[in-house]
């Protein structure tokens, strides 16, 4: 019989479909459907010998021939480095000025390579330029929310091949940051403990979810995962901010996203897939109901009129499945 679960996280009922379950394996993209890349393209904005094409750089991590990260404006910005913020309201309207800002990290200057197939040390780059860039942003007294993520693949929305993720600063919190914020601080003022830390120790505690412990991070799939195969990495210390990590951390960070996506990568043929890192903003640093981690999406499945209409998800997988798949993946 189908069971509904409900993500404490999210506030998310989900239908787990057990009678319509697919087996993990089913989800295995087909060989001819994967693209092989070349190393490096003549015309990509991102490849060496390109910098150019795109704005000037933010931040840059050289090496010896040319360089191994750099950052730069996205040239086609969500919202605006220039102008003032402010707020308008007439009648029901609101309205804020578009400001912030929009950056590209250029994750490694090999056209073809996708962060599963770096090393521990170069994704250990990218989450270093990461906590720099979420500082510099922060800093900018205009900005209320940042958000790092990437999209990887045509089904996850990238534009551009070339392994690159994002970051934007807005001028406001989102709705959706906002009530998870909220439904975190009233669990703790109803049970004295962060739901985060709580969901962690649970899932430690069974097991059956975990995919990967590291000293410092666990990915797991969640008891109420609203799509297949969609993992968390969760820091094991109470953090409510992605720039609380402190030495070991980053790096340990960078070893376990790595390990995870390499397992999406060599056991279901390369899915398309997103990860944002939600973090608490910055004027909530340091309290004690929220809990920073990084949510993986692959996209295997799509949204279709009940889940749009009803608010409401339809997993055709069993979270426990697979996780003891992902686990049995060899990536080393």
């Amino acid at each position: 019989m189908p069971e509904l679960r409900y993500n404490v996280i999210t506030r998310d009922w989900v239908i787990i479909a057990t009678e319509r379950a697919k087996r993990p394996d089913q989800f295995i993209r087909k060989q001819e459907e994967r693209k092989v890349l070349p190393s490096f393209v003549a015309n990509c904005p991102f490849c060496p010998g390109n910098e150019k094409m795109t704005p000037p750089e933010t931040y840059v991590v050289p090496d010896s021939k040319t360089w191994q990260l750099r950052v730069t404006p996205n040239k086609f910005a969500a919202v605006s480095r220039e102008g003032e913020r402010s707020r308008t309201v007439r009648g029901i309207r609101r309205t804020v000025t578009g400001v912030g800002i929009h950056e590209v990290i250029v994750e490694t200057p090999d056209h073809s390579k996708t962060t599963a197939l770096l090393s521990d040390r170069e994704v250990e780059i990218i989450v270093e330029a990461y906590l720099n860039r979420f500082v510099a942003a922060s800093s900018d007294s205009r900005v209320e929310q940042v958000t790092i993520f990437k999209n990887h693949g045509d089904g996850a929305g990238t534009s551009l091949e070339h392994p690159h993720s994002q970051l934007i600063a807005t001028p406001v919190i989102t709705t959706q940051l906002r009530d998870r914020l909220m439904g975190a601080l009233h669990h703790l003022d109803e049970y004295g403990e962060c739901i985060f830390c709580r969901v962690l120790e649970q899932e430690l505690a069974e097991g059956g979810r975990i995919v990967l412990e590291t000293p410092h991070f666990v990915s797991f799939i969640p008891f109420a995962a609203l799509t297949p195969f969609s993992l968390l990495i969760m820091p094991r210390r109470h953090m409510a901010c992605f720039d609380e990590m402190k030495d070991g951390e980053a790096a340990d960070l960078a070893h376990n996203l790595r390990n995870t996506l390499a397992r999406l990568y060599h056991g279901l043929e390369n899915p398309d897939y997103n990860y944002v890192i939600r973090t608490a903003p910055p004027e909530n640093r340091g309290v004690k109901y929220y809990h920073w981690y990084v949510s993986i999406i692959p996209r295997l499945t799509k949204m279709a009129g009940f889940e749009l209409g009803s608010g409401m998800f339809i997993n055709v997988s069993l979270p426990e499945e697979n996780a003891s798949f992902l686990r049995g993946v060899k990536v080393e």
